[in-house]
């Protein structure tokens, strides 16, 4: 009896290859299938069968008209992004001669901090709050006649008198964009933090004036601008 388990044991051994697949049946006879033979056959037929790859590539295949309007979207879409991105032209001075720094103190943060009330005696109250450190400009423009200043911003605010002719003065603030023009003993205030204006004399004589800024430590003056669309194209003589 234990030499017929031995002889079974090792007859089945036999059927085995050193992977573990079969290459006869459970009883070694190798004309019927197997369990590993049938799986095999099975996925022999999947890969074979034309059907079984038509059903898992359903819907890749890509219209060719389709195909053809994508491509001719996409350069409309590359230019459409160009036309988003592209940075509008600055618009620098013209004909001006180079400012003059009359004047160039730094004052720490707190120190402009200002409170005087003398509304009793003169109807006058002053408060003025600055925090962090503050450059302050006293700067000396001229302007031949025909020269401006081209569309420009600020950091901070400027006090501005005109001390000789006159400046024409376009606010793009203002929707009209309507010109004012300051002359020789006039005052005027520009806020600076973004508003954007142009400065220009519109006269037969030179024009000067001169201009108190207060800025951030370390800012630039001036920030050149774009025209804006809701005034007059004004160019470089």
């Amino acid at each position: 009896m234990r030499s017929s388990l031995s002889n079974n044991t090792t007859s089945r051994r036999s059927h085995y290859t050193e992977d573990g697949h079969h290459f006869q049946n459970e009883y070694g006879n190798p004309s019927l299938p197997t369990t590993i033979q049938s799986q095999q056959k099975n996925h022999t037929s999947q890969l074979t069968n034309p059907a079984n790859h038509r059903g898992k590539n359903k819907g890749t295949t890509m219209n060719p008209l389709t195909q053809f309007n994508k491509i001719l979207i996409l350069p409309l879409l590359i230019a459409l992004s160009l036309i988003v991105v592209a940075p509008a032209r600055a618009t620098p001075s013209c004909g001006m001669l180079p400012p003059v720094t009359l004047a160039l103190g730094h004052y720490p943060s707190g120190l402009l901090n200002l409170m005087c009330n003398e509304f009793d005696s003169y109807g006058w109250n002053l408060k003025m709050m600055v925090k962090g450190d503050s450059d302050v400009y006293v700067i000396q423009h001229t302007f031949p006649a025909g020269a401006h200043s081209g569309w420009h911003t600020h950091p901070g605010p400027s006090l501005i008198t005109v001390i000789s002719g006159a400046l024409t003065v376009y606010d793009a603030a203002d929707p009209t964009c309507t010109p004012k023009i300051y002359r020789a003993g006039d005052s005027f205030t520009d806020i600076g933090c973004g508003d954007v204006h142009l400065v220009r004399n519109e006269g037969s004589e030179t024009a000067v004036n001169i201009v108190v800024q207060i800025i951030p430590k370390g800012a630039p003056r001036r920030i050149d601008m774009p025209a804006p669309g809701n005034c007059p194209l004004i160019t470089c003589p």
